[in-house]
C-alpha cells in the first residue's frame, strides 16, 4: 500500500475518533426580567453562564399595565422567551393565560416600598401612616413605577389615603430615575429598585399599614426550546448561593 493510501486511511481514523468524542451542549437561554429582581440577577448571572455552559440573553419588561412592554404584551405579539421573572401579580395574569409551562413557577425573592430622594436631600419624615400622607401633599413632584407597585399606589392606596386627586396632578410614572434627574423630589417604589438607581438616597420603608410587598417570581414560558436549561437557571437563582445577592440589593429570599 502506497504511503499515500497510509495517509488518507490515518487521517479517515482521526476524524472517526474525533466524530466518537462526546460533544458538549452548550443551550442558549432568553430571559425577559422586570425591574424589582434585576440588580440580584444581574450579580447573579455570569456565576450561572461560567458553570453552566449557557449563554443567556436578557430583555426587559414590566410586570403590569397597558403599555406596550410589558411582559404580557412582549409575549402576546410573539416576542420569544424561555424564562419570565416579574412581579407574582403579573406573572398569574401569564398562567391564567396558558402562558406558562405549569408547575415551574417559583418565588424568588421579596422587598418592601420605599420613598427615595435625590442624594444628598434632606430625608422627609414617614415614620407613621399620617407622616407619610403629609410628606406625599407637601412633596412638589414625585414619581411611581408604572408596573404593579405604581397601580397599587394610585388605585388602591392613594384613593384609601383621601389624596389621589392632588397627587395625580403632580406624579408621573417615569419611576426613581426622574429623582435622580431632578425631575421629581421624591418617589416609592420597591427598595430593591430604588438600590439600583445611582444619585438617589433611600429615606426608609413606608409604614407598615399602607405596605405593599413584592414578590419576584420565576417560570418557563410555554413552548421554550430550551425548558431544561432554564429550569437549571431558576433553580440556581432560587438557591442558597443567590441569597447574599438578593439581601445586598434590597430582598429578602421568599422561601
Amino acid at each position: 500500500m502506497s504511503k499515500r493510501c497510509h495517509a488518507s486511511i490515518r487521517i479517515i481514523i482521526v476524524i472517526g475518533a474525533v466524530c466518537a468524542l462526546p460533544t458538549v451542549s452548550f443551550a442558549q437561554v432568553r430571559v425577559i426580567i422586570s425591574g424589582g429582581f434585576s440588580a440580584a440577577y444581574r450579580e447573579l448571572l455570569p456565576e450561572f453562564e461560567r458553570t453552566s455552559a449557557t449563554t443567556v440573553i436578557t430583555t426587559t419588561g414590566g410586570s403590569q399595565g397597558d403599555g406596550p412592554n410589558t411582559i404580557r404584551a412582549q409575549l402576546r405579539r410573539g416576542v420569544l422567551a424561555d424564562i419570565v421573572i416579574m412581579n407574582r401579580a403579573g406573572l398569574n395574569e401569564l398562567i391564567a393565560d396558558g402562558r406558562i409551562v405549569a408547575g415551574t413557577d417559583i418565588d424568588l425573592a421579596h422587598t418592601y416600598l420605599g420613598m427615595a430622594v435625590r442624594a444628598g436631600a434632606p430625608k422627609p419624615d414617614i415614620s407613621t401612616v399620617d407622616a407619610f400622607k403629609q410628606t406625599l401633599l407637601r412633596a412638589k413632584s414625585i414619581a411611581f413605577d408604572s408596573s404593579t407597585t405604581g397601580i397599587y399606589l394610585t388605585a388602591t392606596l392613594l384613593p384609601r389615603l383621601g389624596i389621589a386627586d392632588e397627587i395625580a396632578r403632580k406624579s408621573t410614572m417615569s419611576g426613581v430615575a426622574a429623582v435622580a434627574r431632578g425631575d421629581a423630589e421624591i418617589a416609592v417604589q420597591p427598595v430593591s429598585e430604588i438600590l439600583a438607581v445611582r444619585g438617589v438616597d433611600l429615606v426608609g420603608k413606608i409604614p407598615a399599614e399602607v405596605q405593599y410587598t413584592a414578590v419576584f417570581s420565576a417560570a418557563v414560558v410555554a413552548g421554550s426550546k430550551e425548558a431544561e436549561a432554564s429550569k437549571r437557571l431558576i433553580a440556581f437563582l432560587a438557591s442558597d448561593g443567590a441569597i447574599a445577592a438578593m439581601k445586598k440589593n434590597g430582598m429578602e429570599p421568599s422561601r
